[in-house]
């Protein structure tokens, strides 16, 4: 590959890395082909980028992000590949998924919203991590319960509300 090319791929994964603002490191060695097209069907299915890239290009990409990147560069060894998503977990869910069928992908390190999480053993707390939308949802949710209290209230009859009114009346 030449200078030009390496550039032109360096500035192409330093793009899709702050597009997408999640990423993953993993370890996909000595699957077979068969196993890394099932991994990339599986990741096109999820809504997942993927992409094989040697380290050092990795590693150029991840020197034009802005934040802490740093504890990345240490886990670019052996062979590495890139999974990209708009869901934070999601790539961890694949992955988890895929272990059941086998040993690998390996997760090396993960960049979800300016926060590196290095090692296989932080796989299970990925897979937790919230989406942004589901904590959206549960904010809304929190909002509306005690509006749906209010409503449930009034619509329960001028009985109990009298008595609500009276019982906050008397510790007023």
């Amino acid at each position: 590959m030449r200078k030009e090319e390496k550039h032109e791929v360096v500035s192409a994964l330093a793009e899709q890395m702050k597009e997408y603002g999640n990423f993953y490191i993993t370890d996909t060695s000595d699957l077979t082909v068969a196993k890394i097209n099932n991994i990339r069907r599986k990741c096109f299915e999820n809504e997942i980028g993927i992409q094989v890239v040697k380290n050092t290009l990795i590693r150029k990409a991840l020197e034009q992000l802005d934040g802490d990147v740093a504890p990345l560069f240490n886990v670019l060894k052996g062979s590495s590949s890139v999974m990209f998503s708009t869901t934070g977990n999601a790539p961890a869910k694949l992955i988890k998924a895929l272990r059941k069928e086998g040993d690998k992908p390996v997760l090396k390190a993960a960049y979800i919203d300016s926060t590196a999480f290095i090692g296989d053993n932080q796989l299970d707390a990925l897979v937790n991590l919230k989406s942004r939308e589901e904590l959206i949802g549960d904010i809304i949710g929190l909002l509306q319960s005690p509006a749906k209290n209010v409503v449930s209230a009034l619509q329960s009859g001028g009985n109990k509300l009298a008595g609500i009114v009276k019982t906050l009346q008397e510790r007023g």
